[in-house]
Order: C-alpha cells, then structure tokens, then sequence
C-alpha cells in the first residue's frame, strides 16, 4: 500500500490497537512481530525509515566482546546467538567478518578488568593480551557447541606483521576473531517493514508522519509534507523513538521520568586504497591512547572509521564536528604508522545518537547497552499504556521485538501465534547456500530473464535472493545505465521508487542505496535521480526542485557533502 492510500485509511478510520512510534530497527521489529500475531498496528516516523540512530551505527552484528569486562554477560550471551540468527536469516546482508585486535602491552588492564566488573571503576584502560584473551576466551566458550564461525586465535609479533604488514611495529601480539557486519542496515530495516505488511493487511508504515501532541484517548499525528494533522486512538502506545523517547512522552504529556542518556557517536568513510588494503579485509578493532574503542571497516570498497562517544541533550544537533574528525583521523596512526590519511580522503560522515539508558555521570563507556522496556501504565490521564524501549543493540533488536511484542499482547489479552526466531528476512528467503547453489540461481534467472549474468551479480549482491524480482521487473522494458553511475540502471531506480516507500529524493540517495555514502554521488547524479523520481512518483517541477535542495541541504549539513 502506497503513502497517499495509507494516510486516507488514516483518515477514515483512527481506532488502531498498537501505535509505534519511531521507525528504526526496534521499532520495525515490534512492528513485525506484532504483524504476525494478527495485530493491527500503524508505525509511525517523524522521518524517513532507519534514518536516524539504526542508520547511524557502525555497521556491526557483535557480541560486544568488552560488554564482559562490566560484567554484562546475559546481553554478551544474548547478542552472540542473535548474530548467528543474523547470518541465517538474512544471509544477503548479514555477512561474518574477521576482526583483529593489535596488542600493544603483555599484562596491562588485569587490575582495571575485575575493578570494572565490580563498578569501581569507570575510567577506560588499555588491555593487554593476557585481558584480551580471557575475554575472547569466555567469548567461545558462550558459544560453545553451536558456533557457526571460528574460534579465536592469537599470533606473536612476527607472524602477526607477516599477515597485516602495515601494522605499527611495536605490538606484542594480535588476536583474530570473527563477528559479523551489516552493508546495508537501511535495507535490512526496509525489508523487515515489508515483510511485516505483506503478512498482515492490517498493518501499516508510514513514513515523514510525527507525533506532536496526546491526550487521554488519543495522539495527534502531523504529516511532514502536507502540514495535515491526523487523531490516531491506540489501544497500546510503544514509543520506539530511540534517543527522541523522552521527547516523545512529553508531547504525551508523560513526563514524569528521563529515560535516556544519549552519547553521539560519529564516523567518516574514506576513500583510500592503501589504508583498504592495509586491512587485509579484516576489520581492525582497538583501544586509542585515551581507552576508547575504535574501528577500521572495510566497507564496500572504502574504509569506515569510528567512533567516538559524547553525550548530547539533543539528537537532532547530532553532526560530526572538526574536533571528531581530527580525532577519528589521528587514531589510524596508532595501528598504522606509516599510512597517511587526512581530510582530502573523506567521502562521506555521519553521527548518530545511542538511546542508553539514563545516568548522571560517569565514563560513557560503562553505560550499559543492554535494552529495557520501561512502561508508564494507563491511568485518567491517558487510558492506553506506554512502553518505552530504552537502549539496545542493532544485534539484538529480534529479541528486544520479541520481548515487547510479548508485553503488547499481554495488555490486549491475545495469545502469541509465531515466533521470529528462524524467520527469514526479505531477501534472505529461498536464498541459494554456497557458490554452487548460488551459480545455478544465477544461470536460472539469467535463462528467465536474458539479462547478463555479471549485472545480476551485481542484483544479486544489492537485494539477495529479492534479486529475482528486480531482474524480471528490469527484464519487461526497455532500460538503461544511468548516466551519471552506470553501476546502476533507471529500471533498477524505478522498481525501487514503486516498491521501497520512497518519499523524498534523499530516502533514495542515502537509504534505500549506498550511493551517497560511497562518495559516488555528483550534483549531475542527483539530479538525474531526481528526474527519475519526478517521472515515476509524479512530481511537479515545482516538488523536483524543491526536493534537490532538500537533498543539498541535509547532504551539507549532515553529511559534510557539497554538491
């Protein structure tokens, strides 16, 4: 169902027996769990979908290895399954990544660790290999019996330099384990959103649809684009709102407690051969000087680099500032030396807040990511409940869902029909298994659609196994390489702007593709996007230009893009 189709529902009918509020992975998740339940449920976002703290994150599925030392070893344990569930339901873009540690320091950090566990102490300290391999140890054994990657495993000095060389000459030893990253987690969450309507008709999504104000009975929801307001009567309210929660529950008049403590984390993706290369397609993960944990991604041709941790009162003033960028730049350095980055190599930035739990001090390090669902029960003031989802991880959003969705059918007395657990994601259904099976798929969809097989690689790798419904959408007209980035095709842009909720032309730019955190987008790009969108979506060329300076302005003061 289409935005315009969605919001005349809205209109002539407002009873609905769960409202979501914030449509990130959690609160996507709920929305799917809800979905197959039989739950009618409308998820709302101010913005566009995992556009703010899910699409902000750094790009891992993790167990969260340093969670061990605050002694969080259920959000540890539970993390590491719900990786491996990762890997198996959405194999397309759940992907396992070797992650090396360079060590510095023998015995360094063996006071600061059980200090930490017992919370006395919450200043960051270097570890060194004896503390690192405790931990990855302990890592294993969670897992042991049904690990689906790997055991950890430690090199010295010498055959640690052979395989990385570039790494600083002064480590003791390396330690390699594996985890898994995420290429796309907008993509992810878009395709949680569609499976979840496409199994219940009486679920929908909006997007660019806020909440502004409630009442006893009722949430007053506005459109972004129109101004239009609309009167919604939930049953049960989740606020999904992330690092906004608090904000939320007061425009419901429930202000009585804070939830949350954001901490900005911010990021840069560089374009720089070298420094790629220098990782040896492993992610390297370490301390810098001052204790902070910092990671060097390979990612899709380029290298991410983050993060740092700063609290912030506000979310929306969340943007990397020229003190982060120094920061982030000056940590590559401190693993390898002889690699030169600066500002020129930047292509693309981004900051996000994390939704922590409230505290009022301490090292930002030690707050919790474990997730909790706090609740403010109905009363006269407001007959429905509101469960707030405070923290959490992208790794273990199936689980958080699956807990609040439990808590929701509590409160309207209805029994769980279906659980997530082995439940495949959009493009990771019917998704072949090993290069055999993958090269079949291929040759089969090639014979059906005639188009080469190195372009439906290259769908195959964007969308999975939803590769086969692009290919034959692309297949049934006539079609073309963009002008501006011949790596795709109009048809390709068109099957997204009709099937992927596309509202303005930056969701295409930035979520529902990677072109824009890539480097790869011009202002010649934008605007033949643009065009495309104007044709299929049936804007004026009033609306077209309109939305290539929304574009230009969120580039540029988000982003750091001029164009």
């Amino acid at each position: 169902m289409n935005r315009r189709a969605s919001l005349q529902l809205l209109r002539e009918n407002p009873d609905v027996s769960v409202l979501i509020i914030g449509g990130g992975v959690n609160g996507i998740g709920v929305f799917r769990d809800l979905a197959l339940q039989g739950v009618d449920a409308l998820l709302v976002d101010r913005g566009d979908f995992c556009s703010g703290t899910s699409a902000g994150s750094s790009h891992m599925l993790h167990g969260g290895i340093r969670y061990l030392e605050n002694g969080e070893f259920r959000l540890v344990n539970e993390a590491l399954r719900e990786r491996d569930r990762m890997l198996r339901n959405a194999p397309h873009y759940a992907k396992p990544l070797r992650t090396t540690i360079p060590i510095f320091r023998w015995s360094s950090g063996l006071l600061n660790a059980p200090l930490k566990f017992f919370n006395l102490l919450d200043r960051p300290g270097e570890r060194g290999a004896l503390v690192v391999k405790i931990g990855l140890t302990l890592y294993d054994w969670l897992l042991r019996g049904q690990a689906v990657m790997p055991k950890h495993e430690f090199r010295l000095r010498a055959a640690a330099l052979r395989q990385y060389p570039q790494l600083h000459p002064e480590i003791v030893c390396a330690a390699s384990y594996y985890d898994a990253w995420m290429p796309y987690p907008e993509r992810i969450c878009l395709e949680l959103l569609l499976d979840a309507e496409a199994s219940n008709p009486d679920c929908r999504a909006i997007n660019y649809l806020s909440a502004v104000a409630g009442d006893a009975h009722s949430v007053t929801l506005r459109d972004e684009l129109s101004g239009e307001s609309f009167i919604v009567k939930p049953k049960v309210l989740v606020n999904a709102a992330g690092p906004w929660i608090d904000f939320v529950n007061r425009r419901m008049g429930r202000d009585e407690r804070r939830f949350i403590s954001g901490t900005k984390g911010s990021h840069l993706v560089l374009d720089h051969p070298d420094l790629l290369a220098a990782t040896c397609d492993s992610e390297i993960f370490f301390e810098n000087d001052d204790g902070r944990i910092v990671l060097i991604l390979p990612y899709l041709g380029r290298v991410m680099i983050g993060t740092t941790d700063i609290r912030i009162d506000d979310p929306d003033e969340a943007v990397i500032s020229d003190e982060e960028i120094d920061y982030i730049l000056g940590m590559v350095a401190r693993v390898f030396p002889a690699i030169q980055v600066d500002r020129s190599h930047i292509v693309f930035s981004f900051s996000a807040v994390r939704p922590l739990p409230f505290s009022e001090g301490g090292a930002t390090g030690q707050i919790s990511r474990d997730h909790s669902i706090e609740t403010i029960p109905a009363d006269d003031t407001c007959r429905y409940p509101i469960h707030s989802l405070v923290g959490g991880k992208w790794t273990t959003f199936r689980a958080f869902a699956e807990g609040t969705a439990d808590r929701v059918l509590g409160d309207l007395g209805l029994p769980r029909r279906a659980g997530t657990q082995d439940l495949a994601i959009g493009g990771g259904r019917a998704y072949p298994r090993g290069e055999r099976a993958r090269e079949q798929w291929l040759h089969d969809l090639q014979a059906r659609s005639r188009l080469p097989t190195d372009r439906l690689r290259d769908l195959f790798e964007r969308y999975g196994a939803r590769a086969d419904d692009l290919a034959m959408f692309i297949a049934a007209a006539e079609d073309r390489a963009l002008a501006n980035h011949p790596g795709y095709s109009r048809r390709e842009i068109e099957f997204i702007l009709r099937n992927e909720k596309v509202t303005r032309l930056g969701d295409l730019a930035l979520r529902r593709t990677v072109i824009a955190m890539l480097g790869d987008l011009t202002r010649p790009l934008l605007d033949e996007l643009a065009g495309i969108c104007a044709e299929t979506l049936v804007w004026s060329a009033e609306r077209k230009e309109k939305e290539v300076q929304l574009a230009r302005e969120l580039l540029r003061s988000k982003h750091q893009i001029q164009l």
